[in-house]
């Protein structure tokens, strides 16, 4: 080829996109204003701060300032450039993510490398329309006998579970983990303690270990974090069911979830209501809740168990726990007294309800289960009586037949830390203990 044949390509400079970018304009306690900069709300940008790139997320926006929350910490001045990033509303997914821990961005907390996804999926879900919802009516086994045998979990349900600070939460949520009979299992740690998290999976088993995804949130990471963390655990598990898989989700703890949707509440302006709670922070609950479910046309299913924290152990008028157990198919509480005694898993049976019950187990365990619990009240009911020794055998024929049957209570209601009850088991010694 001569150089007459030669004929080059014409030079096309490739377009140029420049960075679009704002700036700070005044940072009021948690919340920082930025003018120049057009995004919605939900979307991630970069603060050019004195230590570096410092992550926020828009919250909101006043005429033509944006309104963000630092994700991290950096000190920040005024007139400082802001970098539109990404709109971060997915999720990255994938069978990859079984066995792993992220944090609320998605990026891997566990040493194990880069996270491989297969697919993507909205992180505000893809809400699933009522008539496309199965019926609850299929019992989960879980492997903790009490709530097997007289809180019989529906695949599919929504439980609470309640409680006040060291009365064995974690604990009954780590059984929970290990021998519930689930395809997958999703975990979401938000606002706990780092200890603690590091301590929850160091005492999950491998086999556990292997279908479950957590994503961790520690409480010192900022509330939009903390939201977006739940958000995240969920998305996964709709993900999951999308697949035709039987998920276990488990949030702990929704009260931090709120806690920080509150603070991004009152940092925008919203009107404080009931204890301080804006509108946004309780109206979240029903939102996330509603995620879980049945999945009609993949047979999949999200079984949801929220752990609410009630302040001072009222699980009474928290308002928190209102709101959840209104939304919620049933709720587990855990009483400091009963665990004062001894008795693990320290669940307060007067109290503790599962709506699907009983579409989902036979008529003889639930006539069982029935008389179990008139025995619990009953003993309960007269325990001052019992301890001073001012009632006698006789008074009272079903007093004393609860007193008879007292041991063996006490032994079907307690559960160590490491044993796994078969849900068929389980069943059988209720009916044969408390069938009349």
């Amino acid at each position: 080829m001569n150089a007459l044949d030669f004929h080059p390509r014409p030079f096309r400079p490739r377009p140029y996109h420049p960075r679009i970018g704002g700036r700070i304009l005044s940072c009021e306690g948690l919340l920082l204003s930025c003018e120049g900069l057009e995004a919605p709300v939900g979307s991630l940008v970069e603060v050019d701060a004195q230590e570096g790139p410092l992550a926020a997320e828009v919250v909101g926006f006043r005429q033509h300032q944006l309104l963000l929350m630092a994700l991290g910490r950096g000190a920040v001045s005024p007139g400082a450039r802001v970098w539109l990033g990404s709109a971060a509303d997915s999720v990255a997914t994938g069978p990859a993510l079984l066995g792993r821990v992220s944090d609320a961005l998605g990026a891997p907390v566990d040493s194990l490398g880069p996270l491989r996804a297969t697919t993507h999926w909205p992180l505000a879900g893809r809400p699933l329309p009522p008539l496309d919802r199965a019926d609850v009516h299929q019992a989960l086994p879980t492997g903790v006998r009490p709530i097997d045998a007289l809180l019989t979990l529906g695949r599919g349900q929504r439980m609470g579970l309640i409680a006040g600070s060291g009365v064995g939460k974690s604990v009954l949520m780590q059984q929970l983990v290990q021998g519930c009979a689930a395809d997958a299992v999703v975990v979401g740690l938000i606002g706990e303690r780092g200890r603690e998290i590091a301590g929850f999976l160091a005492d999950l088993s491998p086999a556990a270990r292997a279908r479950s995804h957590v994503v961790a949130v520690p409480a010192d990471q900022a509330g939009p974090l903390r939201v977006r963390g739940a958000m995240r655990a969920f998305a996964i598990a709709e993900w999951l069911r999308a697949e035709g898989k039987q998920v276990l989700l488990l949030l702990d703890s929704l009260t931090r979830v709120a806690h920080a949707q509150r603070e991004t509440g009152l940092a925008t302006g919203e009107p404080p209501g009931l204890r301080g709670y804006p509108p946004s922070a309780l109206g979240l609950i029903p939102r996330l809740v509603e995620r879980a479910g049945n999945d009609a046309a993949s047979g999949g299913s999200i079984t949801a168990i929220f752990t609410v924290l009630a302040d001072g152990d009222d699980t009474v008028s928290d308002p928190v726990a209102d709101t959840a157990r209104g939304v919620l198919d049933g709720h587990i509480i855990l009483d400091r007294q009963i665990a004062a005694r001894g008795r693990y898993p320290a669940i307060d049976l007067g109290v503790s309800i599962s709506r699907t019950m009983p579409a989902c187990v036979p008529p003889a365990q639930l006539a069982a289960a029935t008389a179990l619990r008139r025995d619990a009240a009953l003993i309960d009911s007269n325990r001052d009586l019992i301890a001073m020794g001012a009632y006698s055998r006789g008074q009272d024929a079903d007093l004393d037949r609860a007193l008879d049957r007292r041991p063996a209570l006490e032994a079907f209601l307690s559960q160590p830390r490491g044993e796994r009850s078969d849900f068929a088991a389980s069943a059988e010694t209720l009916i044969a203990g408390w069938t009349a």
